[in-house]
């Protein structure tokens, strides 16, 4: 069981991380830190139920995911458009840093599908290991690796297609 004084730590130790992830989802800085103060809110509100299945970061991210998708549930469709931004790893890594080579990768980085968004998301800019995305997901690490790289290789396709 983890004691409200240590609550600080992890909030301390897992904010950047959280943040980082649900900017991922949302595209905004403003909704991101909104998302992340009531999903550290309710993990102070639920500490007492985190049995140990999975990391501590691995919760809290799934505390944060859920938080997200029930505020874009509330809101209008028209509003609730995300705004991706994008990364990549790999061959096309250092073409990144270029603005113009980064639009380009946005663009193929919003054409991609959910899960593939998703876990490339999370595990490039979350820092998410494999085994914590697949449990996000309610799946097995395979999995999480096997749409890890899927998503690689449509980023790359769409990134040719975009040059």
């Amino acid at each position: 069981m983890i004691l409200i004084e240590n609550f600080d730590d992890i909030y301390r130790n897992y904010f950047s991380q959280v943040y980082f992830y649900v900017l991922d989802l949302c595209g905004s800085p403003d909704t991101a830190e909104e998302i992340t103060q009531e999903s550290f809110f309710r993990v102070l509100k639920k500490i007492d139920t985190f049995r140990g299945e999975c990391s501590l970061k691995t919760w809290i991210c799934q505390i944060a995911k859920n938080t997200y998708f029930n505020y874009c549930k509330k809101k209008k469709p028209e509003d609730a458009e995300l705004d991706e931004k994008t990364a990549c790893t790999g061959d096309i890594e250092s073409e990144f840093a270029e603005k113009e080579t980064a639009l380009d990768v946005h663009r193929a980085l919003h054409d991609l599908s959910d899960p593939y968004r998703e876990v490339f998301w999370m595990r490039t800019f979350g820092n998410l290991s494999f085994k914590e995305i697949g449990n996000i997901h309610k799946k097995t690490e395979s999995w999480a690796r096997v749409t890890y790289h899927r998503a690689r290789l449509m980023l790359k396709e769409g990134y040719k297609d975009e040059v």
